[in-house]
Order: C-alpha cells, then structure tokens, then sequence
C-alpha cells in the first residue's frame, strides 16, 4: 500500500520546474516533503482517512516563491506607514499626509513611504519648507522608494538634532541650503538614522545601519515588540505564496526572534539573515558571521552570508560609475569602500568559505565588486562559492562576461527599472544617460551571456508580490526603440524566483522545483498562469501557500 498522504492538492495545472517531470495534475505530501506528483490517479493511491484535500480548480500550482533579497524586519515595521506610492502633486500630497495624521494623533513620528523624487514635479525637489506647509507642528519624514533618501519637516529635523548639519562618512549627506540650514533631503542611512531612532524603530534598522546589536538588550516588552513585527512581516510574506526568504540585512537581534518564533511554531517561512559588514568594521569583526553561519544552519533557519553596501542609487547620485552621471559631468559617485579594501574583505570572506553578496547598483561598483571575487579566487583558490551581485542596474560591456566565468550570480529585481510597475522614467533614465541605456538592467543580456540570474522584489523598496515581479519581467519594454530587448518569458521569471533562489542559497538539491522527496514548498494560484495573458498575470493571486507540508496562508 502506498503511504497515506497528509495533504493533496489536486486539479490543478502543475508546473514542477522540473525538467523531468515539467508538469502534473495532483501531488502529495507527508512529513513535509513531496512523496508524489503525477496524474490524479496515481496522486490518489496516496489518500487516506487522514488526508486533507485541495482542489486546485485547475488553477497553476507552482513552487513556493523565494524571495531572494528583501528586508524582511524593515518592511514588517513600514506596514503601518503611510503609502505614498502613486501619488503625485503637492495637493495630492498635502491630502494623504494630513489624513494621516489625523487618524494618529499619538504617534511621536509621522513616517511615510514610497515618496517619488519627483513627487511634486519633474523639476522641484522636496524640501523642509514643502513639508512645513503640510505639517508644520509635528515631525514627518519620508522616504523614497529607494530607501537610500529621505525627506524631513523642520521640526523632524530640530529633533533628531540635524538641522545643522552633521558630520558624515563617505556616500552620505545631509542636503544643506543657502540658509546654511539642512534643505530637508538626507542621503544615505547615516544621514537619516537619526530620524528612524526618533520613531522608536531603531531596531528595526540595525540590520541595515550598524549590522550591531540592540544596545541595552531589549526588555521582555521590546523583545515581544520585536517579535510582534516580525511575525507581521512573516504572514505578509505567506500572503503572497513566499516560503523561502534570503533576508538582506542582518544582525544576532533578527535571528533570535525568528528563532522564538520557530520554538513557537510560528515560522511560516524559511528565512536566511546575514551578517552586515559595515566599512567603519575591521576584518576580525567576521568571527561574528562564523559564529552566526555554525549556530544557524537549517533548513527553516539558516545564516551563512555577509552581506556589503558598495554603493548607493543613482537617484540621489550616491551610485559609484565608470563615467560620469549624464546629468552630473563632474561626478562618480562616492564608494563606501576603497577598492583594496573591498578586495581584503572579500578575500577574507571567501577564505572563511562564506557567501557574499554586495549591493552594487552602478557599474563603477559592479566592477570593483568583480574585482574583488577575482581576487579572492586567485589568492583562496577557486570554489563553488555563489558570490553575489545585487542590483547590477547599470554595467559595462566588458564586466558582463565577467559573471559566467567568475561562476558570480546576478541578483536583479523585475519591479526596479524606471517605467516598470508605475515607476517614473524620470530622473533615473536622465541620471544614467542614453548612451548607458543598453546596459542598464541588462537580465537578459547577462542571461545571454552565462549569468545565473536571480529574481527578487527588494520589498519594502518595491511591492512584495512575486507575481508582480513575473509580470514586470515578462512585459520589459525598452526606453529606446534601438536598446536591445531585456525582457524574459512566463517560465524564465518563474524560474528567477524558484530554482534561481535554490540555486542561490546552495538549495537547489530540496528546492525550487517540485520533485518527489523535496521539502513541500508550494502555491496554488487562482488561474492557469499559462493560459493568462501577461498584462493580465497580476491577477492571478496565491489562493494557498505551503511550506514544508503546513498551510501557511489561505485565502
């Protein structure tokens, strides 16, 4: 008799992202893993009295979605801010902001999110007396979409003791104006960190400001707190058919609480959380994320990866190029290492036989980036180490080979490309130039070229949904009618964001595809995928997710 099965999901169009088996009808699942998937009526052999069914009603049943870059504690908190997403004019933001307010009137901070750097205008940039006319009596801050700017009313400022400036490290700025007082425009976390400690939400951004830990340790009460939001940002994540998270920020602090929470039998996903190496932080400071990688490493909880800022956006001119911002002859951009000291820590990371991955969005980065895996390949001899691009939103014509033959995973995000998803063009595609266009988001490019390619969102800088992401990736468009077409197919993204992010957390072996003995990680989609058209894929949503065996999200 074959074993009764905890769980079937039937009637459905099953898309494995096996090349063996590449679809199927049913599949069953017991102790968490894929005992069957095949036709209904073999799937069936595996039911017993026990077995609970799903019927798919013929929608698409794909592998659970690895979200390969995202923050998941940040975006948790950022839940309860104000979206600005879509909004445009002063009046237009003057009204979402004050009937915010209004509905909390106890809060310390007004935050809100996804503010366009041209919110007002193509021409006008944000300032502190834009944000004074709106809410001159208690402090508000906004972010750009990014998260690499943020804009701040004066008391904000007069609070978290910045309206005079400050002195900062390379790759930030605090904006100042003629008046010899700050405009309002922060650049970088060292810049605005202050005003996310004003809100209370510091510890949601250690991950990202410091890579340290809370600092006194975190009462019962915040630990709860903590804990609280977390969860939050767990479900949100189950919601939209996600069961493996490569975190992009990290600390002790976040491990721990997902570590409660799985004692809980809470965690609805797997998560990877790295340890974040800052540049003001010296080379045996990586005794911490060797520490972190032996202490996690499951298959629910795992660490293993230092994660790197190389630079920052092209927005705020804060990413590193080769040549100049079109927009801005004069100027590179300000790297947050030199590019020996990125070669010696990328050295001493490999030889540690840890994971890397370097936010890198200019090609002046991507390129000293590269430079640095090369060089730990010739001094720590070559392994499979899967270091990491993210981003890579511009490079040059001579590093794109570079990926395949340094075995470098390109980690890119469908949701980032001005125009995508209700992006505005403007100012990034003036920033970068048309000359740079061709090579700018280059997936397929870097596809064509040999690079493993891995899909993400970057959530909360752009919407969690990875089926938005699908739908962005397959309906590219180019800004130029000569740049080459950089678009991918339904089952090319569908791959970026299942057997890519396996591959990319050195998991392809128990996931990413749907085979018989990987973990059960999956979601049951409202419609056949295949069948939809692609300006209609966004409406097919994650009716059930699972991962290993359990239901973590239902609609």
């Amino acid at each position: 008799m074959p074993p009764s099965a905890d769980l079937i999901v039937e009637n459905a169009s099953i898309l494995t992202m096996d090349p063996d088996t590449p679809r199927a009808e049913a599949i069953a699942i017991k102790g968490g893993e894929i005992i069957a998937i095949a036709d209904r009526a073999t799937v069936l052999e595996h039911k017993g009295p026990g077995t609970r069914v799903i019927d798919a009603e013929r929608g698409s049943v794909v592998p659970g979605f690895i979200e390969a870059h995202m923050h998941l504690f940040a975006g948790a908190a950022e839940l309860d801010h104000l979206q600005l997403m879509g909004v445009h004019g002063f009046e237009a933001l003057c009204d979402a902001v004050r009937n915010y307010a209004a509905k909390r009137p106890d809060l310390s901070v007004l935050q809100a999110q996804g503010a366009d750097y041209t919110i007002l205008s193509a021409t006008e940039r944000v300032s502190r007396h834009h944000l004074d006319r709106i809410l001159p009596d208690r402090p508000f801050v906004m972010a750009a979409p990014d998260h690499h700017t943020m804009w701040a009313n004066t008391k904000a400022l007069e609070l978290a003791g910045l309206l005079r400036g400050k002195r900062l490290g390379p790759g930030n700025e605090i904006v100042m104006g003629d008046d010899g007082l700050a405009s309002g425009e922060l650049r970088e976390g060292e810049a605005f960190g202050p005003l996310i400690a004003l809100a209370g939400e510091e510890h949601v951004r250690l991950g990202l400001a410091t890579g340290g830990e809370p600092d006194p340790k975190p009462t019962p009460s915040e630990q709860a707190s903590d804990r609280a939001i977390m969860r939050r940002g767990l479900e949100w994540c189950a919601k939209h058919g996600i069961t493996s998270i490569q975190n992009m920020d990290g600390n002790l602090h976040q491990l721990e609480l997902l570590s409660e929470i799985e004692a809980e039998g809470g965690l609805l996903c797997r998560v990877q959380v790295p340890f974040h190496y800052k540049n003001f932080m010296t080379l045996d400071m990586l005794d911490k994320a060797s520490d972190m990688a032996e202490r996690y490493n499951g298959e629910w909880l795992s660490s293993g990866m230092v994660k790197v800022f190389y630079d920052g956006v092209l927005d705020s001119w804060t990413a590193v190029m080769v040549e100049p911002y079109a927009d801005r002859p004069d100027w590179l951009g300000e790297p947050l290492f030199t590019p020996q000291q990125f070669i010696d820590l990328a050295v001493a990371v490999d030889r540690r036989g840890l994971q890397m991955a370097v936010h890198s969005i200019g090609d002046g980065a991507v390129r000293a980036v590269l430079d640095g895996y090369e060089a730990a390949q010739k001094q720590n001899g070559r392994r499979d180490s899967r270091h990491r691009v993210e981003h890579i939103e511009v490079v040059t014509a001579a590093d794109i080979p570079r990926f395949a033959k340094l075995g470098v995973i390109a980690s890119m995000q469908p949701p980032h490309p001005p125009g995508s998803m209700g992006l505005p063009l403007e100012p990034t595609v003036s920033r970068i130039g048309p000359a740079r266009w061709p090579l700018s988001y280059a997936w397929r490019t870097l596809k064509n070229a040999g690079a493993r390619i891995v899909f993400a969102s970057d959530w909360p800088v752009s919407p969690i949904d990875p089926i938005l992401g699908i739908q962005a990736a397959v309906l590219r468009k180019p800004w130029a009618e000569s740049d080459p077409d950089q678009s991918f197919s339904l089952h090319e993204s569908l791959a970026g964001y299942t057997v890519e992010g396996a591959y990319a957390e050195f998991m392809e072996h128990r996931k990413g595809r749907l085979r018989t003995g990987f973990m059960a990680d999956l979601v049951v989609l409202s419609a056949d995928i295949e069948a939809t058209a692609p300006e209609a894929l966004h409406t097919a949503r994650p009716m059930t997710t699972i991962c290993g065996g359990k239901i973590t999200y239902q609609a």
